[in-house]
């Protein structure tokens, strides 16, 4: 299926300036195209393009990050564009409050690098930060709504990094269609109405997030026309001065003063947090699988290292003559998964601050040894970290104890020339700390931080520390064939994230399904024993096998929002995730 973007004659470009009815009619507007991908998805089939592709989580940033390259502008400019409009349509997902990964492949000398944009502790934090008077670990939502869970945010600055390097568009015009977008409104979507609506007791924790969500105290509905002009004003700001100036000025103060301000559960950043917020490039960590090179992003995520390892232990195993259907995949996948994130739980934190054993965990001879633990019939019994290579002074860790729960946003995109964006963006769980100003919402992503500081006298890796990154589960990922990109993917999902990510690469290079259907097949995941199935799939035909293999198995909504672009023979294939609302555009 070949989809060719003609001109969208209201997109948010066109808006400035319509009179009144035509820019309601623009607010109304979704292309032709956005409702055939929606059909593609449906029926397991890829969207197919010669040129360009995007693959994201909501419509109306479809089609801005579509006419972007449409008009000739490169892969980081259309996530630009893309990304200011979901932090408007998706705001419970991401947004200028929050922090993002990527991995970029440039299509011209064929080298990847990653951008890391993640949040940070504020100076003043400590790693008692969620820990009651007794040093006990405070219950979840108790430390996430209000300013405690708040980190310095990161996207703003990785946005403006990423022009810096690979922009071709103006700045400026990048920003403007969520401008526009905001200013004359947008439909609220399903996906959202629903969410607004479960949410609603902590949403009305705070008045601007209460006033924005809950108008009149009633949760917004499917197909209210919701306005922004708050959000117009700060992208108009940042569009005009720079994003400077949401890191100092006005925008800044009104940061500080929302998370120190709420009383109830006060945070510690400072202006002088944000103002020293910087973006860093990072060498990406690339796993062998198969004939494959499966790079992503490092600490301070474990995204990479986790899949890579999870693949590195199934490396000796022929799944592909197992196939999807065989509960022997899903042992040697699920316990793989198992015996990994053993590993990031002891191991994985913020790398500038934590001495990793990074090389170790991902060395051949470790992987052997950790495999060879998968050659039997049942379920492992016992699962512990194991004890790889150190680079240098080994040092003793617990256990981590975070918790991650599923939101974020994922999308993919490949331009014209060839160069490739796989980001995961995020503020966290849904809808953030709840704490809302300048038309965003901000981050409670320092909850993804370890509560507890130490344990039996032994320091966690991921513990609170003023100025480090909290351990994040995102894994976008571009998988190579030498020199050539095969894959560009990723997910939201919390930590089950990996899990996601990892089922679609073998469901796309073991199995021999399309992008479409890999990124439809059911999940599976097992992180910690409990094997969780997606519930409504045919996943569910799995429990009593599973079962029978000696796991605990359970049924329950695994809601994944998996993008991804395939590069073949013929040109590109892209797929979206039937879970979430997001389409697939390209020519």
């Amino acid at each position: 299926m070949n989809l060719t973007i003609k001109i969208l004659i209201f997109s948010a470009v066109g808006l400035i300036g319509l009179a009144p009815a035509l820019a309601q009619q623009a607010a109304d507007s979704i292309a032709p195209e956005a409702a055939i991908s929606l059909q593609a998805k449906a029926d397991g089939k890829p969207v197919e393009a010669k040129n360009w592709m995007v693959a994201i989580a909501n419509p109306l940033a479809a089609e801005v990050a579509a006419l972007v390259l449409q008009q000739g502008g490169s892969a980081a400019d259309a996530a630009i564009a893309g990304q200011a409009m979901l932090g408007l349509v998706e705001p419970q997902s991401s947004g200028l409050g929050g922090g993002a990964f990527l991995i970029y492949r440039n299509g011209k000398t064929g080298a990847l690098t990653t951008l890391d944009g993640r949040e940070i502790a504020p100076a003043a934090a400590t790693p008692q930060l969620f820990q009651d008077a007794k040093g006990e670990p405070l219950k979840f939502f108790d430390a996430v709504i209000g300013g405690r869970s708040v980190g310095v945010p990161g996207t703003p600055a990785l946005l403006a990094e990423m022009h810096r390097r690979w922009g071709k568009t103006t700045w400026k015009d990048l920003l403007q269609p969520a401008i526009n977008r905001a200013r004359f409104g947008f439909r609220v979507s399903p996906r959202l109405a629903g969410l607004i609506k479960s949410g609603a007791e902590r949403l009305s924790q705070h008045e601007t997030t209460r006033a924005y969500f809950l108008p009149d105290g009633q949760p917004l509905k499917t197909g209210d026309l919701l306005r922004n002009p708050e959000y117009a004003r700060t992208l108009s700001a940042i569009a005009e001065r720079g994003v400077l100036e949401f890191y100092s000025g006005s925008v800044a103060d009104d940061i500080v003063n929302t998370v120190r301000g709420f009383t109830a559960n006060p945070g510690l950043m400072t202006n002088s947090d944000l103002i020293s917020y910087r973006v860093i490039e990072r060498a990406p960590v690339c796993a062998p699988y198969r004939d494959y090179s499966v790079c992503g992003m490092g600490p301070p995520s474990s995204g990479a290292l986790t899949v890579g390892q999870i693949l590195g232990l199934l490396q000796p195993y022929d799944l592909a003559k197992l196939g999807p259907n065989d509960p022997n995949s899903w042992r040697l996948i699920g316990d793989a998964s198992r015996l990994a994130f053993a590993d990031r739980g002891r191991y994985m934190a913020d790398s500038d601050f934590v001495k990793m054993p990074t090389k170790g965990l991902l060395k051949p001879g470790y992987l052997k040894t950790r495999s060879a633990l998968l050659n039997t019939n049942m379920a492992l019994q016992n699962v512990e970290a194991g004890e790889p290579d150190w680079e240098e002074t080994r040092l003793l860790r617990a256990d981590d104890e975070s918790l991650e729960l599923p939101s974020t946003t994922h999308f993919s995109i490949v331009d014209g020339e060839g160069n490739a964006v796989s980001m995961t963006s995020t503020i966290e769980n849904g809808f953030g700390s709840r704490l809302m100003t300048n038309g965003f919402l901000l981050n409670n992503e320092l909850t993804d931080f370890s509560f507890r500081d130490q344990k039996d006298g032994k320091p966690i890796a991921n513990r609170v520390e003023p100025g480090k990154r909290p351990r994040s589960s995102m894994a976008p990922t571009i998988v190579m064939k030498g020199d050539d990109p095969i894959l560009v993917i990723g997910s939201p999902g919390g930590s089950r994230i990996i899990g996601y990510v990892t089922k679609t690469i073998i469901a796309y290079l073991d199995w021999g399904m399309n992008i479409q259907q890999a990124i439809s097949s059911p999940h599976l995941v097992n992180r910690f024993g409990k094997f969780d199935v997606e519930a409504g799939t045919s996943a569910e035909d799995m429990v009593a096998a599973l079962t029978a293999l000696g796991y605990e198995v359970g049924a329950r909504n695994l809601n994944s929002g998996l993008h991804g672009i395939a590069f073949t023979g013929n040109g590109l294939q892209g797929g979206a995730d039937p879970r979430r609302e997001g389409i697939v555009l390209g020519q």
